[in-house]
């Protein structure tokens, strides 16, 4: 509905590997992407080259999990990539990405 609504295009990719992760972050400037909504997932506490493509791509992003890491295991409320991004939302299921989706587009509207 949000697609339609605004009018806006999606770039989906899903990998279970970090490296593929950082390449897509690293292309996303050379193919017209405008913003970058992820999940990282386990590589949310643990990779600071995610962290680190996101912050040299210099687009604004988002991070959403479907579950509240914050109400999850100790190691896991730690997220590298926040700091990399313009918000988080976490604990809403798959509801998370389409908050996430919608608070991309209100911010590129600004």
């Amino acid at each position: 509905a949000l697609v339609k609504k605004y009018h806006v295009k999606l770039l989906i990719l899903q990998s279970n590997h970090e490296g593929e992760i950082v390449d897509a972050i690293g292309r996303a400037p050379k193919m017209a992407v405008s913003a970058i909504l992820i999940n990282p997932a386990a590589y949310t506490h643990t990779s600071v080259a995610i962290r680190d493509a996101l912050l040299a791509v210099k687009l604004p992003a988002v991070e959403v999990h479907l579950s509240n890491i914050y109400a999850r295991e100790e190691f896991r409320q730690k997220s590298l990539i926040a700091p990399a991004v313009v918000g988080q939302i976490s604990g809403f299921g798959v509801n998370s990405y389409v908050l996430g989706l919608k608070a991309i587009i209100d911010l590129l509207k600004s």
